[in-house]
């Protein structure tokens, strides 16, 4: 569970330092004091998405640091990595700069947001506002139905047949056209397999012929350099060349290491000398010999320099790429000569594929039917508990044809009053009634659920009297097995709170500032007296405030147990 969250630079919020115990946690306070920006901060330090607007007026940077036991099931967070620390803890902290930047970590070693995301997921499930918009969809219901039916390995399984079905008719569509495209199609495909192979390129050639075309065409002016080079080096007509002189130096000093070594130093080096000048004069005569060719040969390289460029335009750009496209198009042209054999191949593939594919659709739809028989159920019994006695909760399932999905096509339907049949959700539910709906399908989906977290935004939105009694009662049953946080406004489930925070905004030096404190006995009195009586708070406001803990604490203790 979420055992401390320190909040830095978040909207109002210049630090927090809130330390959470277990079963239901209420937040309170007057409206705009800042009370969803702590669901906020909880938000993005489990890596949801979140803007740089966040971040406090005149601040550079917001952070939040959440501490939570390690749960009993750690395999979601051991797939990213994730480890407690020695006392047991997960300390999750992200740090949004205003350029942007974000810091994330896990117990000090550095993550990025998805893997963030991961964790907060493992640990946390946050129920903002707008999910009871997103029920009103009636695309989820699909996906809601699924999580309750544990329908998960009936999809996966169905999925794969339908992907492999699918696919196997991609390809009899592809094959099945007219016979004046087909024919076109393999004479393109011919031409440009003659084409490629009338060319034959291998990989590097092109650049190969650039090198040898450049060389070639400068042959002449190449040709005069080198052998400049060598009459300097060998010598021409009565001149010596640089090596006869090395030569002569080396025979002189010879001569006169006979009388000192004073010269052997330098006699060594010129012989070293001489022996790279006739190793440079042997490379110049071989390359002299390089550029002796036919008179026909430039003229057979440009025309097949000009044929790799038209293939590389066409194909490329680079000649493995030619032959890449020549091996796909003997493939496809394999394909086209012998469709009529492959189309009936094909066809005998899906009719296999079909029925079995439809077969597992039938699993599937016979799982989601179980499933929606018993949340019917479910759902009814905990809008009963929660004042909506009257109501008829039903999942219908119609046949549709084969989609990713499955053969389904799924919508929840209730009727808020007896004698009235049941109507789409999305155009029966009221505010109040589609608060209460959320929570006993939040109540029934996760009985099942690891994450030991629930925190709720506002869930009593349109919610009063009986209704809202029933609401806080519903919340306390369900901080019964685990961790819950509620942002509320209702005196009814802050006085069934186990931990109850004030959320309180002030001005300071021309600043707004939020703090957020843990309230004792006189200030959970003080605190529901204003929710209820406003600002004219009298004792008999406080002592009805009394009334309603004591009150809290008795059906507290009645159903401990049950």
């Amino acid at each position: 569970m979420l055992t401390d969250l320190q909040i830095e630079n978040i909207a109002v919020i210049e630090r927090a330092d809130i330390s959470f115990g277990g079963g239901l946690n209420v937040l309170t306070g007057e409206t705009g004091a800042g009370k969803s920006i702590v669901i906020d901060a909880l938000h993005m330090v489990t890596g949801g998405r979140i803007g740089r607007e966040v971040i406090r007026t005149g601040a550079s940077w917001a952070a939040v640091t959440a501490v939570f036991d390690a749960p009993d099931d750690m395999s979601a967070l051991e797939e990213i990595g994730a480890e407690p620390s020695e006392d047991g803890t997960l300390v999750l902290f992200r740090k949004l700069s205003a350029d942007g930047k974000n810091v994330c970590r896990i117990n000090g070693r550095t993550v990025s947001v998805a893997q963030l995301r991961e964790a907060g997921g493992a640990l946390v499930d946050i129920h903002g506002q707008n999910d009871g918009l997103k029920m009103l969809d009636e695309s989820t219901h699909l996906h809601y139905l699924d999580g309750y039916a544990g329908s998960e390995a009936a999809l996966a399984a169905y999925a794969e047949s339908y992907r492999e079905l699918k696919r196997l008719e991609a390809q009899l569509q592809s094959l099945e056209m007219d016979e004046g495209e087909r024919a076109r199609t393999v004479d393109m495909l011919e031409y440009q397999i003659a084409e490629i192979e009338r060319v034959s390129p291998a990989p590097g050639e092109y650049e190969e012929l650039g090198r040898r075309r450049e060389l070639l065409k400068n042959a002449a002016k190449l040709t005069d350099f080198v052998e400049q080079a060598l009459s300097a080096l060998n010598g021409a007509g009565s001149s010596d060349g640089a090596v006869a002189l090395a030569q002569e130096a080396e025979a002189v000093l010879g001569h006169a290491e006979r009388f000192t070594d004073r010269f052997t130093q330098a006699a060594e080096q010129i012989r070293d000398a001489r022996y790279q000048l006739d190793d440079a004069a042997e490379t110049l005569a071989d390359s002299l010999r390089e550029l002796d060719f036919s008179s026909g040969e430039l003229e057979e390289l440009e025309e097949r320099y000009a044929a790799l460029r038209r293939l590389l335009k066409k194909y490329g750009p680079e000649e493995q790429d030619v032959l890449d496209h020549l091996a796909a198009s003997k493939e496809k042209l394999e394909e086209l000569q012998g469709s009529d054999d492959a189309r009936e191949r094909l066809r005998a593939k899906i009719e296999k594929t079909r029925p079995e594919t439809e077969a597992l659709a039938a699993k599937l739809t016979a799982v989601r039917r179980n499933g929606a028989d018993r949340l019917e159920k479910e759902i009814v019994r905990e809008l009963a508990e929660l004042n909506m006695k009257g109501i008829r909760f039903e999942v219908r399932m119609e046949p549709c044809g084969l989609t990713a999905a499955g053969a389904d096509d799924i919508g929840f339907y209730m009727s808020a009053n007896a004698g009235e049949a049941p109507g789409r959700l999305s155009r029966i539910a009221s505010g109040g009634e589609l608060s209460r709906i959320m929570l006993a399908m939040k109540n029934v989906l996760t009985e099942s659920d690891t994450v030991q977290t629930l925190v709720f935004d506002e869930i009593d939105t349109g919610v009063s009297g009986i209704a809202a009694q029933r609401v806080a009662e519903k919340l306390w049953r369900l901080g019964r097995g685990r961790q819950v946080l509620c942002v509320s406004h209702l005196a009814q489930i802050a006085s069934m709170a186990d931990e109850q925070y004030s959320v309180d905004k002030k001005q300071s030096d021309g600043r707004t500032y939020t703090t957020v404190r843990l309230l004792d006995r006189a200030g959970r009195r003080a605190e529901l007296g204003r929710l209820t009586g406003g600002d004219r708070i009298t004792e008999l406001t406080l002592e009805s405030a009394e009334e309603q803990l004591v009150q809290a604490e008795a059906y507290k203790k009645d159903n401990q147990r049950t």
